[in-house]
């Protein structure tokens, strides 16, 4: 069973929310939707879950064309970022609601609710209320229900935006088992390059209402065809800076420069963008091929394990991200070093150069 949008387009008024999409969705996996809040994620859900109509291009699904057919008849699952419950329901009858109105026997519909609630660890809270749950337990009840129905499509939006960190953590951990082997396929948003890291499967990285790239997600975080897509998937942000090059050298700056290896080494003379990532700008030299730039500190941060540094190289905020606590002082002149083995370089138009 695939999911498959053909030339998909959204529009509201004059407003295009969503430019011509065309991807291919498969099932035992899970496909991730990636961007910016506003970048078109949840819009591009609801034409998906039949919520929102195209205003050109097709939908099919498992081979059938759902385009003009209604949410309800593309037996599908939607689970939000709020904890959409019933609140005069019981968590049973929550986690039942879509099998009663198809229809289904009451043996049949007391098998799937408890197999569901087991894998979700609800079993003890059945006879409860919603006002009774914490947020991830309403949160487990709303993915019960998703997994009972055994829908062709299940469709998350950005589900994990409101728990607390720890219920968070538990709750991405489980996820790809959750809906492992069950035939359906999968689309998750979330504005979290690092949540698409951790659920793995295939990403589609979104701005502005168009899809940039899609592929395993993997592979497009390691080699992002423009910068946008390099953009997207970076957070912190990603550095960026112009440069020139020429013969095998990169000039930055009149202090910044280095030689180009490789594929870099063989483009054209002329200017570019550079593009790396803050974990491969450090305070520490751990190797002589890094590139010593000196900046000044703007905005320092220390979340866990890891130190962060906002610093002004020339005209141009970069960030630094790197393990263990160092001595940062704001309005400090603090020397980095740049992994130049990391870099990407991208074309004047945006495109990926080397």
């Amino acid at each position: 069973m695939a999911l498959e949008l053909t030339n998909v387009t959204k529009r509201v008024g004059v407003d295009t929310h969503i430019k011509e999409t065309t991807l291919r969705l498969e099932p035992g996996h899970f496909n991730v939707l990636l961007g910016e809040t506003g970048a078109g994620k949840t819009s591009l859900i609801k034409l998906m879950a039949g919520l929102d109509r195209v205003a050109s291009g097709k939908i099919i699904m498992d081979g059938r064309d759902v385009t003009d057919l209604s949410t309800q008849k593309r037996n599908i699952s939607l689970v939000h970022q709020f904890f959409v419950n019933y609140p005069h329901m019981t968590v049973f009858d929550n986690i039942a609601s879509p099998l009663r109105i198809a229809g289904m026997a009451k043996s049949e519909i007391q098998g799937r609710v408890e197999e569901a609630a087991d894998i979700l660890q609800l079993r003890p809270m059945l006879n409860r209320r919603p006002n009774e749950l914490s947020g991830g337990q309403q949160q487990r009840t709303a993915l019960a229900r998703a997994i009972a129905k055994e829908s062709n499509a299940v469709f998350l939006d950005e589900p994990l935006a409101n728990l607390d960190y720890k219920l968070r953590e538990e709750l991405r951990e489980q996820l790809p088992d959750l809906f492992a082997g069950r035939g359906a396929v999968v689309v998750y948003a979330t504005s979290e390059p690092e949540e698409a890291l951790l659920l793995g499967g295939y990403t589609c990285l979104m701005d502005d209402g168009r899809v940039t790239q899609f592929g395993r997600t993997a592979e497009i975080y390691r080699n992002p065809q423009d910068l946008v897509s390099a953009e997207v998937f970076s957070d912190p942000p990603i550095n960026t800076a112009p440069i020139h090059k020429q013969g095998n050298e990169a000039r930055l700056n009149a202090n910044v420069k280095w030689t180009l290896k490789d594929t870099a080494a063989s483009l054209a003379d002329g200017d570019y963008t550079v593009a790396v990532r803050p974990n491969h700008v450090t305070p520490v030299k751990s190797s002589r091929d890094l590139v010593p730039m000196m900046g000044i500190v703007q905005v320092t941060e220390l979340s866990g394990s890891e130190s962060s540094a906002h610093f002004l190289l020339g005209d141009q905020s970069w960030v630094s991200l790197a393990p263990g606590v160092h001595p940062y002082r704001v309005g400090d002149d603090h020397q980095f070093y740049m992994d130049p083995s990391k870099c990407f370089y991208f074309a004047p138009d945006g495109k990926f150069a080397a």
